[in-house]
């Protein structure tokens, strides 16, 4: 909890602390100009190596930076990718739901022509025809067996105009009714039981040799 184990960089931290300290100890005393021109030219020499290491330092956190700076550029670039992606995806489908909606009303307005085009080669004198009812009858895809919903005639609407109705059949006092005039030997119901093919003990269980006859009857039959 105290900064313990020292990693690498508190060593070179260390490492110059204990350089420094012993340059400051070998420096010669100011009792002479000689040995303050020497003490000058050491401070110097020092001042040098101390500006060279912070420019050292500079340029490796410059370095980590533009590693971190890179890394963030990639990442957004990914992620514009991402939505450039996205975005024509969507302008694709939307294009795609376009066409389709085109190709249809093109089709739809095909099958109208066609249907008009047909309709005029049928008069294509220009005279009008007379209903021909033997024909209509004869052809079961024409108008009086299948006729068309777009001429006004909805089948579903009439729907139950083909149901049975029955008034002995759907209503209590009909069934009532009903029931009296049939004659009494509709009403008894004899049910035979019918006998089991295993013989059964009397406890209810049907014994293993039973099974075994009506398996090998059915194999004979």
């Amino acid at each position: 909890g105290r900064g313990l184990p020292a990693g690498q960089a508190e060593m070179e931290i260390i490492d110059r602390i204990r350089e420094k300290r012993t340059w400051e100890a070998a420096l010669p005393p100011m009792d002479s100009p000689s040995n303050i021109a020497k003490r000058l030219k050491m401070m110097e020499a020092m001042e040098r190596k101390e500006w060279a290491y912070r420019e050292a330092e500079i340029d490796k956190l410059q370095k980590v930076q533009m590693e971190a700076f890179k890394k963030l550029l990639q990442r957004r670039e990914e992620n514009q990718n991402e939505l450039n992606a996205m975005r024509l995806n969507d302008h694709w489908e939307n294009h795609q739901k376009a066409k389709e909606e085109k190709m249809r009303k093109i089709q739809h307005d095909c099958a109208l022509m066609l249907r008009k085009l047909i309709a005029k080669r049928k008069n294509w004198m220009g005279k009008l025809e007379r209903r021909d009812i033997i024909r209509e009858y004869k052809d079961f895809g024409s108008q009086t067996y299948a006729p068309l919903s777009r001429i006004g005639f909805f089948p579903d609407n009439n729907s139950d105009y083909y149901a049975v109705k029955n008034y002995y059949l759907n209503t209590f006092a009909g069934l009532c009714e009903l029931e009296k005039s049939a004659p009494p030997s509709f009403f008894p119901i004899k049910i035979k039981a019918p006998k089991p093919k295993c013989h059964i003990t009397k406890t209810g269980y049907i014994k293993r040799s039973g099974r075994l006859e009506v398996v090998l009857k059915q194999v004979h039959e």
